[in-house]
């Protein structure tokens, strides 16, 4: 499936609608074999996945898979958790509170690193979307001119690449910790900001800055491409029920092909959960949004990974910067970290 994934969306360039009617319909088929492994009689596997942070556009695929009914068309029924400031994806998964979660490349790795036996079952965003964002006026003109500025970062599991940028240069900024919004950045209480591509830097220019006031640094162009959200799961899970796992990660790339080709169908699910989860509404935020997922989550030329593939030349640049930035004392072997491609067929895993 995944090749078929990657070769119809190299071809959606030009986005036919003869041709976005065959995604959905390959994923269909390839999706719908599934159903018998997991849900015999017709009963349904209940599972939980855990995502990152608050609904948002972030995980518009995982919200139209549910909405459409392509877990419960697989034998799941998956309740999605939402993230946040307070939710940490890997303690649920370790907790046992979820069976299923999403976590930046970098994190899985780290958590397997430190004894916790997560396996990356499916890799969605593969160009990090992280950067750095200052004002031009504030004199930092290279990232090496944060030495002793004030830098927001977010606690938790998001400060291992402005950290390995931070040994590499050898350079100290003043680590504040910064909230789920832009505040002190706009109020000047700090001299950088952490953001996301398809968030933050686009929350700063509706709020009446234009990019021609702000400088961005993306780690991806620092030599810290860092593949970010990817569906995790422990071993044992794995290990006990392979079918449930490759039927929630199916289902998942489903949803996102389909919010992809469905962008404004797409949007009304995500702002149905936004708002059922009194998160605060903006259509053209999350359009903005969603457009950036899929410029780092598709192809953007020939040969690039497809949707769902962890290469393994991206996973041993990540663990061998976190080895060499002593972050984690030995990296997990490749073959134990990801399910490999042939997952999704039924293969060995």
């Amino acid at each position: 499936m995944r090749k078929i994934s990657a070769t119809l969306w190299h071809r959606l360039g030009v986005r036919p609608p003869a041709l976005l009617l065959c995604a959905v319909a390959l994923s269909a088929m390839a999706f719908g074999g599934l159903t018998a492994t997991v849900a015999q009689a017709g009963e349904l596997a209940s599972a939980s996945l855990v995502l990152q942070w608050q609904p948002q556009a972030q995980f518009a695929g995982f919200y139209v898979a549910e909405a459409k009914g392509f877990y419960r068309e697989a034998g799941v029924d998956l309740t999605l958790i939402p993230g946040g400031q307070d939710v940490v994806a890997s303690k649920l998964l370790a907790k046992g509170r979820a069976q299923f979660a999403t976590m930046f490349l970098a994190t899985g790795i780290e958590r397997r690193a430190e004894g916790l036996p997560v396996v990356d079952l499916a890799q969605l965003v593969q160009r990090s979307a992280l950067m750095l964002i200052t004002r031009k006026d504030s004199g930092i003109r290279e990232p090496k001119d944060l030495d002793g500025k004030r830098v927001g970062l977010w606690d938790n599991e998001f400060q291992l690449q402005p950290r390995a940028l931070f040994q590499r240069l050898g350079i100290h900024p003043k680590i504040i910790s910064q909230s789920s919004t832009l505040g002190l950045f706009l109020r000047g209480g700090v001299d950088a900001a952490s953001g996301m591509w398809y968030n933050e830097y686009h929350t700063l220019l509706a709020s009446g800055l234009d990019p021609e006031d702000l400088r961005v640094f993306f780690y991806r162009d620092l030599g810290l491409n860092f593949p970010e959200d990817g569906i995790y799961t422990l071993e044992n899970t794995l290990a006990t029920n392979p079918a449930l796992c490759r039927a929630v990660v199916t289902a998942s790339l489903r949803g996102w092909e389909y919010a992809f080709a469905h962008p404004e169908e797409a949007l009304g699910i995500v702002l149905g959960r936004m708002r059922a989860a009194h998160v605060p509404v903006s259509r053209a935020h999350q359009r903005f949004m969603l457009a950036r997922m899929r410029d780092v989550m598709l192809p953007a030329k020939p040969g690039d990974p497809a949707l769902g593939t962890l290469e393994r030349a991206d996973y041993e640049h990540v663990a061998q910067t976190l080895t060499a930035q002593r972050f984690i004392k030995k990296a997990p072997p490749f073959e134990q970290f990801s399910v490999g491609r042939d997952f999704l067929a039924g293969g060995a895993q």
